[in-house]
């Protein structure tokens, strides 16, 4: 998307190679990054108090190097780790082992080491991990495959994760999250109950497809057009709680 021009009768989106879609309202479930990055031009402008929340939250970056191995020479934990004076210095490794049964470890560079790693290639990347990994057990041999992530670089999302900043407003996720006439927002950095989490971007999009659905009816008043977003039971379901990827 590279347009949404806003009118009280309805918005218009426009995409990469021309094509324009035409609706009654439209939901804006991309990144924070991306809104940061203005590569989406609103017409008019948002309004300021909607700018300023998009400028004022944080986006951190952290990322993934997931090392599969044809065997597990490592403890039945949660986590290996080890603690140190710098990030560089610091190992943190996720066991998939124990949660799905496959010979994988993860590791998660965040902060600035995270932006470095992202300008190595996926090969030195991984041994980059497979390092620090040595370092917490000598013995460990070498990955059979591996994924690299590129969060902080990807044009899709332009950061892993939102946050909120020192010294800013309090309310920022809640003025991310309210609407702009006829275009509603969604995504983790609108969630004020789980921000930076899957299941804050899931819970929001069902939120603003249904004020969205809401709108809708009340411009046509015919009940039967939309069904809900949600089921009579949705209030009542606890949220899948999935950990940040």
């Amino acid at each position: 998307v590279t347009n949404i021009v806003r009118r009280y009768t309805g918005v218009k989106v426009t995409v990469e190679d021309g094509t324009t879609f035409a609706a009654d309202a439209v939901i804006v479930a991309v990144p924070l990054g991306v809104l940061k990055a203005k590569t989406i031009k609103f017409e008019p402008r948002l309004p300021e108090w909607k700018e300023a929340a998009i400028d004022e939250l944080g986006v951190g970056i952290e990322n993934k190097i997931i090392l599969h191995f044809d065997k597990v020479f490592w403890p039945n934990v949660e986590f290996l780790g080890v603690v140190a004076d710098t990030s560089y210095h610091c190992s943190y490794f996720l066991n998939l082992h124990k949660a799905t049964g496959h010979s994988v470890l993860v590791y998660m560079p965040a902060g600035q080491l995270a932006r470095d790693i992202e300008k190595m290639s996926d090969e030195a990347a991984v041994e980059f991990a497979f390092m620090q990994l040595k370092k917490i057990l000598p013995e460990a041999c070498a990955p059979i495959q591996y994924l690299v992530s590129r969060w902080g670089t990807d044009v899709n999302t332009l950061g892993s994760y939102s946050y909120d900043a020192v010294g800013m407003s309090h309310d920022l996720y809640e003025r991310l999250r309210v609407p702009v006439d006829n275009i509603f927002f969604a995504g983790e950095a609108t969630s004020m109950s789980y921000p930076g989490s899957i299941h804050g971007a899931f819970s929001t999009g069902q939120m603003a497809a249904e004020d969205c659905r809401m709108r809708v009816l009340e411009r046509y008043g015919e009940l039967n057009l939309l069904q809900p977003v949600m089921g009579e039971e949705a209030g009542l379901c606890v949220p899948l709680l999935i950990t940040r990827l």
